[in-house]
């Protein structure tokens, strides 16, 4: 799939979200103070920033994927840098209250909105992704920082799409002070998912590879290879998992319970589409309880339905129309 291609899936993800009734007033306080980040400490050196388990509000200022920090003796190591400018500047000030360490390196998982534009805060120091992550954010960036605007407001005052500088090196792991870093190749959520290991305390950022208690996003999935990779990470080492969105867990269960999901979402539309179900029929289908309970649900569905429903429905029409 070409980048543009791509850029046309996250503008549908962006209007959904407007359609789907996530406009609000913005208070009257809103430009006093946007994000009060509070680091959760999962492991040694360790820490999480954890996302409004919500879509993109005026409320949230589109603070809703966790990012990380890893504290060395050789300075930190960023993991994502959320929405905005303003949200960078937060991360820095509280890294700032934990370690009197410098920033060193950031890594970003991918190239959706609420992962990379606070990129702005960090131009000092490198910024690594993965080549094809880099590409997209290059082609695709200032698009969607303009619409993350539209949809969250003020809070994106200041924002550019800061294309990373770096490569993310996949071949050999990475030292900073005692901790050593794996990153990982691999794709799924979207065609470029980067995840960061580390080996000394056994904590995986999978980013948006794994959901917790919330629904994933669908804009750029490809099912196939997602559950390829989910099977993959099962299989690693680690103890800790923090997941793009949704709570750090212990274990795999944020990848079983991502597995699931798809499986049901794409064995749902492809009954629906064997039975002649139009898109419309298939966007208001109760879901079932344990799939309602997740957090952004039905909206998440719902969009996935037109992310992913049309090539089903197509591609069973034309088996239907070869008998």
């Amino acid at each position: 799939m070409s980048v543009r291609m791509r850029a046309r899936q996250v503008w549908r993800l962006l209007i959904g979200a407007a359609a789907l009734g996530l406009f609000v007033p913005v208070s009257a306080n809103a430009a006093d103070g946007y994000y009060e980040l509070v680091p959760e400490q999962v492991a040694d050196d360790t820490y999480v920033f954890l996302g409004a388990q919500e879509n993109f509000s005026f409320d949230n200022h589109g603070a809703i994927s966790n990012t990380g920090f890893i504290v060395t003796d050789n300075g930190v190591v960023v993991i994502d840098t959320g929405p905005s400018r303003l949200y960078g500047e937060a991360m820095r000030a509280a890294i700032a209250d934990v370690t009197d360490q410098p920033v060193v390196q950031v890594y970003i998982t991918h190239a959706h909105p609420d992962h990379f534009l606070g990129n702005n805060a960090f131009e000092d120091v490198p910024i690594a992704a993965l080549a094809e992550t880099t590409s997209a954010i290059r082609e695709i960036g200032p698009d969607l920082a303009s619409n993350l605007y539209n949809l969250v407001g003020s809070a994106m005052r200041g924002t550019t799409a800061v294309v990373p500088d770096a490569a993310a090196d996949t071949e050999n792991r990475v030292t900073f002070g005692d901790h050593e870093l794996e990153l990982v190749a691999a794709r799924g959520h979207t065609a470029s998912d980067l995840m960061v290991f580390d080996h000394s305390t056994g904590v995986l950022f999978a980013g948006d590879i794994a959901f917790h208690d919330r629904a994933p996003t669908t804009p750029n999935a490809d099912i196939a290879a997602w559950h390829e990779t989910l099977a993959a990470t099962q299989q690693r080492n680690f103890k800790t998992l923090v997941p793009g969105h949704g709570p750090v867990v212990d274990g795999g269960e944020a990848l079983a319970q991502t597995g699931d999901y798809l499986t049901w979402l794409l064995q749902g539309f492809e009954q629906a589409a064997a039975r002649g179900a139009s898109a419309a029929e298939v966007m208001f289908l109760p879901l079932p309880e344990r799939w309602a309970a997740l957090a952004v649900e039905p909206g998440e569905y719902r969009r996935s339905v037109s992310h992913l429903y049309p090539s089903i429905e197509r591609a069973a029409l034309e088996r239907d129309g070869t008998r």
